[in-house]
């Protein structure tokens, strides 16, 4: 794998919430790691929320044996959850805080998944593209529910209610999904801060036009700003270059 990220505060914001990781190289038991998280709470709690779901699960991973890679993200989710859940709860300062989260590794040709919040991951197969995880937000449960069309949700005045977060209660339940991979084929990672400003449309028309991973990162954020930039931005592309992404 070959992956790029990038992040930027945007034109409305202060202060950066969004918070990314990405490692082609072995992350303890994980042959590679992608990750994006999104911040919510006041001015210090939605930073510190991301930075250290993000940070915690990274340390955590080093020191886990291999094993399925669900199991494993489940129990490091799980336990970051519980840690974020009590500094909200006895730091006044950090109180509601919480994050969205989205983990991505790739094993053997496939892609696993890990999802909660509005995060997302897409996957690109060369042609088009698809988003793979499933917002946990109100307005995509209406949609689900069969009470809101998918082309009223985009901008919804409810949009940014989000239904789970890590960190906001005791205990969480995120989703996973797993798809096959191929060579050049490529995910990306966000947060809500590209998904809301740049259609999926246009991201799979940079993603097609693109030269390097890195010239779509900065064009995503790019097209980000451009539309608005309301919100913080974070992009993670990774590519797979060869059939020896398991390791």
């Amino acid at each position: 794998m070959r992956s790029f990220g990038v992040t930027d505060v945007g034109k409305k914001r202060k202060m950066n919430q969004d918070y990314l990781f990405y490692s082609d190289e072995p992350v303890g038991c994980f042959p590679n790691l992608y990750i994006v998280a999104d911040g919510m709470g006041g001015h210090k709690a939605g930073d510190k929320a991301s930075s250290y779901a993000v940070t915690r699960f990274v340390e955590l991973a080093k020191k886990m044996t291999p094993g399925h890679p669900f199991k494993i993200m489940e129990e490091l989710i799980l336990k970051v959850n519980a840690e974020v859940f009590r500094i909200s709860c006895q730091q006044e300062e950090y109180a509601g805080m919480g994050t969205t989260f989205v983990a991505a590794t790739v094993m053997d040709q496939i892609v696993y998944v890990m999802n909660v919040g509005d995060s997302r991951l897409y996957f690109y197969d060369g042609e088009s593209l698809r988003q793979i995880t499933m917002d946990h937000s109100l307005v995509e449960e209406l949609v689900r529910a069969g009470e809101l069309a998918p082309q009223e949700s985009r901008n919804h005045p409810q949009k940014n209610i989000i239904t789970r977060a890590i960190g906001v209660y005791e205990n969480i339940t995120p989703d996973f999904f797993k798809i096959p991979i191929k060579k050049n084929q490529k995910i990306l990672l966000c947060s809500d801060g590209l998904s809301n400003m740049v259609d999926d449309e246009m991201l799979e028309q940079i993603l097609s036009d693109g030269e390097t991973i890195e010239e779509e990162a900065e064009l995503c954020k790019k097209e980000a700003l451009f539309f608005g930039g309301l919100d913080n931005i974070a992009v993670v592309i990774a590519q797979m270059e060869d059939r020896g992404c398991a390791q």
